[in-house]
């Protein structure tokens, strides 16, 4: 039985846990709400993070303290907590830590065929403006969203351009769970790749499905969503399109592990041409 605490108890957070009562093989020993990281709480295998910005360097230097794995799905916070010796790293054990500004899969799915119209359009004859759209609902704080950051990154990957030269446009309306649009546009064509959730429990799943897949690695280190979504979708596309992370190393009987960077709290996914963002899915 994997046990779990839940730091956050807003929507997401009381979603996660209704769905993990319902579950076999986790348990949800502990939540805490607003404040500090938990006092005097049980001992947890995976410690799952959907607070807020503000809240995560403290958690961070909780869970390096007590020995804690840590899923964070909180988005705004700042990722040079994550380098080598950051504030919130501090000193314990190594831990394993997985980002991620959102959790489902399609949006990781999503992102790879980001990188993929961004090749497209780099090798197309006429200009092409790429662009991604953000909706939320009104009570959402950070804009544009951390997923909408990892899409523009996908299309600058692939069209070998600045994030900044991919527009990005954030609507926070009404009670939208989230829509993304990914969109490539000429005077010839338009392009328009989209992911609209229907309920939070599509990333309360993905939340229980990132604490599961985090407890079976081995190597202290920080994972993204994108390594998790490795094992499920490394066959849907073709590695030419960049979509295939380049941490993942193919075994002799063809099989693909994905291994965290050796440094102190080890970027896994990180490497020369593929910048990583803690919270975003790389």
């Amino acid at each position: 039985m994997l046990t779990l605490g839940l730091l956050g108890t807003g929507r997401l957070g009381t979603a996660i846990r209704a769905l993990a009562d319902g579950a076999d093989d986790v348990q949800v020993v502990w939540a805490v709400g607003r404040g500090g990281p938990p006092e005097d709480e049980q001992a947890v295998d995976i410690a799952i993070d959907v607070s807020t910005a503000a809240a995560v360097p403290g958690h961070l230097r909780w869970a390096r303290a007590t020995g804690t794995h840590l899923v964070i799905g909180t988005t705004g916070w700042d990722p040079a907590l994550l380098d080598r010796g950051g504030p919130g790293i501090g000193a314990g054990p190594g831990i394993r830590v997985l980002t991620a500004p959102n959790f489902s899969l399609g949006v990781a799915l999503l992102r790879r065929l980001a990188v993929a119209l961004g090749g497209y359009a780099a090798r197309a004859d006429v200009p092409v403006d790429l662009a991604v759209t953000d909706t939320h609902h009104r009570n959402k704080v950070d804009a544009p969203s951390g997923t909408a950051l990892a899409l523009r990154e996908g299309l600058a990957l692939g069209s070998e351009r600045r994030p900044e030269d991919v527009q990005v446009t954030s609507l926070r309306l009404g009670e939208v769970i989230g829509d993304h649009e990914v969109i490539a546009a000429s005077p010839l064509e338009t392009l328009t790749l989209r992911h609209t959730a229907h309920s939070r429990d599509l990333f309360a799943a993905g939340a229980l499905t990132a604490a599961r897949w985090l407890a079976g690695r081995t190597e202290p280190g920080v994972y993204t969503l994108d390594d998790l979504a490795e094992d499920h979708l490394r066959d849907l596309l073709d590695v030419s399109t960049g979509a295939v992370p380049t941490n993942v190393a193919s075994t002799s009987d063809g099989d693909a592990t994905a291994t965290p960077a050796t440094t102190d709290i080890p970027r896994a996914g990180a490497s020369a041409g593929r910048p990583t963002h803690a919270g975003a899915p790389a």
